[in-house]
């Protein structure tokens, strides 16, 4: 009789096998795979079994070859992986990881966060608009007349202009007001709500100037809205930005959208430099003719509204003397910021 190979056996044999070292992994070679190993060996027995068998016989032992071929490369892959991450006898688990750069917040970053928890803390909610705005909510509705100087090529980035009819023109919105007239178009008064964003202007980039920057605007409307209320306002929110002791004043100025307007400057010193009066913000009542572009009575409502640039307080707070700096994105200035 015809000697019949075992193949199930054998078969058995390398799906159990353990080959979790160099030396496993040789000796399977040599066992099953070599020119001496088991496998070669059955095939080469094949001529002896019954005709009949011979074709079966060696369909089964190359699909047996086939398997321990494969069971033997992806035992090898995955050895040589484990091996490159196996801790060696010169290596101490109990020492500290080499320090990893985890980045720290933007200066801007970190000036906006404190605005905002500022202002959260009196009571005001966030408030978002989009960047890309009409002339109605940009311009006409914040009681810009149609002569104004915003309104030209160099202060403006017009995305779509059409000079016969101004209110289908489109641009990057100049300040983040627009996000005041939406609300006040969405939602009906009482309304307390700031408006941090981005906004562009047509402006040569400099030292001081840039074509982008970050303003946080704030509104507030409701039943008998003071100008003292303003000034609590503004006065609370510096001295908890800048500190208790801040020397401050506030001086009569002129905005479109604001009757009366007034600007806010802190006494700013640093070192042993001498100190400077700074402008931090512009505020003022919100305009009658601003709420009844939005159709809220101004004879039931009044409210006051302020602006200010993000910039400008962080590179105060930060002797920053380079507006440029903040947009470089230089980590040997950004390092500075842990």
């Amino acid at each position: 009789m015809s000697p019949v190979p075992d193949i199930e056996s054998v078969k058995k044999e390398i799906s159990t096998a353990i080959l979790d070292s160099p030396e496993a992994l040789e000796s399977f070679r040599l066992k099953y795979l070599s020119r001496k190993g088991i496998i070669t060996e059955m095939l080469a027995g094949i001529g002896k079994a019954e005709p009949g068998d011979r074709a079966r016989l060696g369909k089964e032992l190359n699909a047996l070859k086939k398997t321990a071929d494969s069971i033997f490369k992806n035992a090898q892959k995955e050895l040589a992986s484990s091996l490159g991450k196996q801790i060696r006898a010169t290596d101490d688990p109990t020492l500290p990881p080499p320090p990893f750069p985890a980045g720290s917040l933007h200066p801007l970053s970190r000036t906006l966060d404190e605005i905002k928890s500022i202002f959260f803390q009196m009571g005001f909610t966030v408030a978002d608009g989009p960047e890309l705005e009409d002339d109605f909510h940009n311009f006409t509705a914040l009681n810009f007349p149609a002569e104004h100087p915003a309104r030209d090529m160099q202060d403006t980035f017009f995305v779509r202009k059409n000079e016969h009819r101004p209110e289908e023109d489109l641009v990057l919105r100049t300040h983040t007001s627009p996000v005041q007239i939406r609300l006040m178009k969405q939602q009906q008064p009482p309304l307390r709500a700031i408006m941090p964003g981005r906004v562009y202007r047509n402006e040569s980039i400099t030292a001081k100037s840039y074509c982008l920057f970050h303003q946080v605007e704030g509104l507030y409307v409701d039943r008998h809205v003071s100008l003292a209320d303003l000034k609590h306002t503004l006065i609370t929110f510096a001295g908890h930005l800048f500190g208790s002791d801040l020397k401050y004043r506030i001086r009569p100025s002129f905005f479109p959208f604001t009757e009366p307007s007034l600007e806010m400057d802190i006494w700013w010193q640093t070192g042993n430099r001498s100190g400077q009066w700074m402008e931090i913000l512009g505020a003022g009542m919100v305009h009658p003719n601003v709420l009844k572009s939005v159709e809220i009575d101004p004879e039931t409502w009044t409210g006051y509204a302020f602006g200010m640039g993000v910039e400008r307080i962080t590179m105060s707070r930060y002797e920053i003397d380079d507006i440029r700096l903040l947009y470089d994105n230089d980590l040997r200035f950004l390092d500075q910021f842990p």
